[in-house]
């Protein structure tokens, strides 16, 4: 998401400003001089410097460096963890007076910023696998190398990528980054030293160090250029001070490598295992999980889940699949849990663990803000819109004979209230949260009527009997997080009295194409993607499908027949839940939603590729094949240099007939997480509701992008097959 960079900054930048001015922070106060309290920002997780121990308390380096310093030089500050690229953009905006985190003091840093005397002296280093066969950096050509992003080691690996020709994968966070590696998608990692060996030694990584440390560089506190001159003067003192003292020193100690107390923090993988969870969510639920204006997955349900994890020390991948898929993923061991708005019932209960609960909520029904509705009476032979799979929908269903309206059912939140604004439906049913946030924050000209329903509880959920230690898990890591506050926080961001989402007035055709650009663009690419690499697959096997059916052999012709009949006999969506969800519950074996989506394409063109080549061969006279076998030739020479070249020209009108389905089927497998063109659509319009100008704009997406492919089609038909033919 690089190219939203700068938006997503001016958003946490906006996030930090309501923070700072609701939320408590770390006070280490003592006599000041002016009564003035600092704001210093810090990293999240950059042990042994800054991280959340086993306690639930943040401390580190640099936590306890700045507490002694602030004790000795009486002045009161409030600690920010932010993560790095934040907390200097909290002090570049002036949302907080001093930043640190480890940050290396450097030529280009200083053109921003002032930093104290150094405080800490650090390299950066490369480790690999323990049982790697890697020992050197030239051992790294054609590999991938993972960073930390806004790091001294993301620059250092930058510039040595091309001298080493290995490529740089970058992450937000160092649990990430490490993960990365222990999984083999790269080769190494590159970090500070001091945080590599830390992670090494006290996280149980199997990971060592290759190659000598890189551009020592040391530790520095920061503030803006020629601002709080004043703070910058008393860290210098202070750390002057404690160095004398030797509790500088005791300090460094303290968080030695070796040292039992530090042996387990938020950098440590779960129970040691260095395994990462795969939890599936779902993808259109605001508040509790949807994508930004930035393009960011965001919501209740995610910040609890990141803050649960940081807390208890373990790893995850988060993948977003629809309320229906992701209930699948788990029970079809895709995934290891789900977290998604899944309200607790005994029916659940058979199938899943659920955890304690961590929000309750009752149901409710919403109509259009002037309507004549006023109670669940009115509804009589009314629609009324739902939800799949929610607990809204088995109400709706439950309550539909003794107030006399139907339901109709809806994939998504967004597509169920366009149904009721449009006027097809004259109610939609929702969890109560859930159709609050949708109406205060993304403009919907709605009310609530009736009171709540059936008050439930939302759970994190596990496979009955499978993964009970990352059950155990969530339960602290949720306890922790209460007793802090810091779950407080998180629903109060999304929750509160405060409009986070945008108006209809902001969101017109043009204001939506802008503000979705880049993110409708990545939709497309995956489109392409998708459709390119499955046509060609599907040519390969249709070529030789529509040999078999034109081959006279008759077992060859039956199977291909039969394969071409079920083929196009399967609906897509039936096809891409069989290969996604039950082949591996068959097999025992892990399919990828992108690879799930190409099989899926590629086996059902297949079929059609091959009645097009049998049709192309067919449209040939036989007369050419009895005139090429009276001149001796073979039946392959005939096939080879007589039927097929004249055939290629009657057949490709029909291959471009099927690219451009295939590129249109490529929205089925939004079904299956596959975020391309379609469901990019959808996921904004589950932020803004303005379904009219996005749809339009997919549309004309699509219309744009197959009108190019057909006309260049067109021309490579007329300039090189037209010419090779006609010869």
């Amino acid at each position: 998401m690089k190219h939203i960079k700068l938006s997503f900054s001016v958003f946490i930048v906006s996030l930090l400003t309501l923070l700072f001015s609701i939320a408590p922070g770390k006070v280490e106060a003592t006599e000041t001089g002016n009564g003035e309290t600092y704001i210093i920002a810090t990293d999240t997780t950059f042990a042994p410097f800054e991280f959340v121990d086993d306690s639930g308390e943040f401390v580190g380096i640099d936590v306890d460096i700045l507490a002694a310093i602030a004790e000795d030089q009486g002045f009161d500050y409030e600690l920010r963890s932010l993560g790095f690229d934040a907390a200097v953009q909290a002090v570049e905006t002036g949302q907080a007076d001093a930043v640190i985190a480890g940050m290396s003091i450097t030529e280009e840093r200083k053109q921003t910023f002032d930093f104290s005397e150094p405080y800490y002296e650090s390299g950066t280093a490369f480790a690999v696998l323990e049982d790697s066969e890697y020992q050197s950096l030239e051992d790294l050509e054609g590999q991938s190398v993972a960073v930390k992003t806004g790091t001294q080691g993301a620059t250092i690996a930058a510039d040595l990528a091309d001298q080493y020709g290995f490529t740089v994968n970058t992450f937000d966070d160092s649990p990430n980054m490490y993960q990365d590696v222990i999984s083999g998608n790269s080769a190494a990692a590159v970090e500070d030293y001091p945080v590599m060996g830390y992670a090494i030694e006290s996280g149980g990584l199997n990971l060592r160090f290759i190659g000598d440390n890189f551009e020592e560089a040391p530790y520095g506190f920061a503030v803006l250029r020629g601002q709080n001159a004043e703070l910058l003067e008393m860290f210098n003192a202070g750390l002057e001070n404690i160095k004398a003292s030797g509790e500088y020193d005791d300090i460094l100690a303290k968080y030695g490598a070796s040292q039992e107390e530090t042996s387990s923090s938020s950098e440590t993988p779960a129970a040691g295992s260095g395994e990462t969870y795969t939890i599936a969510t779902d993808t259109t639920f605001a508040p509790f999980e949807f994508v930004d204006e930035n393009g960011d997955f965001t919501g209740i349900d995610v910040e609890l889940l990141d803050a649960i994890a940081a807390n208890q020390g373990f790893n995850y991948e988060l993948k977003p699949l629809g309320f229906d898929a992701a209930v699948q993923a788990v029970e079809t061991q895709q995934a290891d849990a789900v977290i998604a708005g899944m309200s607790i019932t005994e029916e659940r209960k058979q199938t899943f663990d659920f955890s304690e609960p961590y929000f309750d909520s009752g149901t409710t029904f919403a109509v259009l803000a002037d309507s004549d509705i006023e109670s669940y009476e009115d509804l009589e032979g009314q629609n009324v819109a739902v939800k799949t799979g929610t607990q809204g929908a088995t109400i709706a269903q439950s309550m539909a004979d003794e107030y006399g309206f139907t339901v109709t059912t809806f994939d998504d939140s967004s597509n169920m209230y366009q149904d009721v604004i449009s006027g097809n439906s004259a109610a939609a049913v929702e969890d109560y949260p859930v159709m609050a946030y949708a109406i205060n924050s993304g403009g919907l000209n709605l009310k609530v009527i009736g009171d709540q329903l059936e008050p439930v509880s939302y759970g994190f959920a596990v496979l009955a009997g499978e993964n009970q230690e990352l059950l155990q898990m969530f339960n602290d890591g949720l306890a922790a997080i209460q007793e802090s506050g810091e779950y407080d926080e998180i629903v109060g961001k999304y929750l509160g009295d405060s409009e986070e989402g945008e108006t209809s007035s902001s969101n017109g055709f043009l204001t939506q194409l802008a503000n979705n650009f880049p993110a409708l663009l990545s939709g497309l690419g995956t489109t392409v993607y998708l459709a390119i690499v499955s046509l060609v697959i599907a040519t390969i096997l249709g070529i030789f499908l529509g040999l078999m059916r034109t081959s006279g052999n008759v077992v060859l012709s039956g199977i291909a027949t039969v394969y071409i009949d079920i083929m196009r006999g399967l609906p897509l969506i039936v096809m891409s839940f069989f290969i996604y969800f039950g082949i591996p519950q068959m097999f025992n074996i892990t399919i990828s939603s992108n690879l799930a989506g190409i099989l899926t394409l590629s086996l059902n063109a297949a079929a059609y590729m091959g009645e097009i080549v049998r049709g192309g061969i067919q449209a040939i006279d036989t007369g050419q094949t009895e005139a090429a076998r009276s001149l001796g030739l073979t039946n392959g020479q005939t096939m080879r240099h007589i039927i097929l070249p004249q055939a290629v020209k009657v057949m490709v009108p029909s291959f471009i007939n099927q690219f451009v389905i295939t590129l249109k089927d490529t929205s089925i497998l939004s079904v299956i997480g596959i975020v391309e063109l379609t469901q990019t659509g959808r996921i904004i319009i589950a932020r803004t509701y303005q379904s009219g100008s996005m749809w339009l704009i997919v549309g004309l997406m699509y219309i744009i992008i197959i009108t190019i492919l057909t006309k260049l089609s067109n021309y490579i038909e007329k300039r090189y097959v037209g010419s090779r033919t006609t010869r």
